[in-house]
């Protein structure tokens, strides 16, 4: 069976994480778990440690965005030598553990590198979110789509899957236009310069109901701005 890394970028999510880890090792035994913390405090250390859950905690002094710990979280990971299989989930389950074993099946069956569990394919469904988040999230996507000249449809969830191979090119090459969320994209563009198979499967979304977002005006706008950054540069990514 092959071996599966999971990384988890966290801040303030004290009251998911527990429950979180559960599920995570109830759907995906053969996996281990990396919490990347940027929180102030090292209570989520605390309770991992505590409680023996199955997990390896980091924790960076200071906020440094979710996609320099998701680059932090593989890195950590790929040291050890020993996983096949890479995910990167959010903590507030807006990311459902449930799906995990069904979009590992479709990751392996169709030999990808990148599988992301896209909000917008057909069978797909979004809930608890306001109108504005949902016409901001989608003209996102609609801008990095035509900006970016990939057919995905959704560029900006961080729902995903990666093969080693996929694992070891993103660790080496992104991360240099921005540490937030754009890292996402810039993921799309690096795997996709490099001939690699990209795909997408249907997922259910749901906004967090516990804990505090980090998502705000602030990043979603340097997230934009990335995605222009990457329109200027996207033929040399590679």
């Amino acid at each position: 069976m092959k071996k599966v890394a999971i990384i988890i970028p966290t801040f303030n999510e004290l009251e998911n994480i527990e429950k979180l880890i559960k599920e995570i090792s109830k759907n995906v035994p053969e996996s281990t778990i990396f919490i990347v913390d940027d929180t102030t405090d090292k209570e989520i250390g605390n309770l991992i440690n505590s409680k023996n859950l199955n997990a390896i905690y980091s924790h960076r002094e200071n906020l440094k965005g979710r996609g320099s710990a998701v680059l932090y979280g593989l890195r950590n990971a790929l040291k050890e030598q020993k996983f096949d299989v890479f995910i990167e989930m959010d903590a507030d389950f807006s990311h459902n553990p449930d799906e995990l074993r069904k979009n590992l099946k479709y990751f392996y069956d169709n030999d990808l590198d990148l599988l992301i569990a896209s909000r917008y394919q057909k069978k797909s469904k979004i809930i608890n979110w306001g109108i504005n988040r949902r016409i901001l999230s989608k003209l996102s996507n609609i801008l990095a789509r035509f900006l970016l000249g990939v057919k995905l449809k959704d560029f900006t969830n961080g729902f995903r899957i990666y093969s080693k191979k996929a694992a070891d090119l993103i660790t080496n090459k992104c991360g240099n236009i921005g540490d937030g969320f754009i890292i996402l994209s810039e993921i799309i563009i690096v795997l996709k310069n490099n001939s690699m198979k990209i795909d997408e499967i249907e997922t259910i979304f749901i906004n967090r109901t516990r804990g505090e977002s980090s998502v705000n005006f602030k990043l979603v706008m340097a997230s934009l701005y990335g995605i222009l950054k990457l329109f200027f540069i996207k033929n040399k990514l590679k």
